[in-house]
């Protein structure tokens, strides 16, 4: 019984490790950024369409694939317990000048329905603050998409 145990906890390890270990940038970003777009709990129309072109334009995807993508993103920020394992990826792979372009994205998609909640602004900086921006970083990220 006890083995069995084991082994039923050892298969949940291995399948989260190995799910760490595929998690491409791609997904990481647009994880961050449905996490945005579904803080205020309105999962509004120019919202997702916004979500659709960035994602399209900055990772130079098919129609399908950025629709593949977004779908497991949201399935994978539903689940998400925290932001650690997507900005580490991004850490990882970016440089702070990237990092900053992101925060501007997710800044642009909190923006494209004619209001930003507080719940998007905090989370925000949560991830500003996980991919290391300084507050400089953070506040001309945000003034960038508010002069436009």
């Amino acid at each position: 019984m006890l083995a069995k145990i084991t082994t039923f906890f050892q298969s949940l390890n291995e399948d989260v490790s190995t799910e760490k270990n595929t998690l491409s940038v791609e997904m990481a970003c647009t994880v961050l950024l449905c996490e945005v777009m579904r803080a205020d709990g309105h999962l509004d129309n120019t919202e997702q369409l916004f979500l659709t072109e960035i994602i399209s334009e900055q990772f130079a995807l098919s129609s399908n694939e950025v629709t593949a993508l977004i779908k497991k993103a949201i399935e994978l920020s539903e689940h998400a317990i925290d932001f650690h394992q997507f900005t580490s990826k991004i850490n990882s792979h970016y440089s702070p000048h990237e990092k900053e372009k992101i925060v501007t994205l997710l800044w642009q998609l909190a923006m494209a329905d004619g209001e930003i909640a507080s719940i998007e602004e905090h989370i925000i900086r949560r991830i500003s603050d996980l991919l290391h921006l300084s507050h400089a970083q953070y506040i001309r990220a945000k003034s960038s998409v508010k002069e436009k």
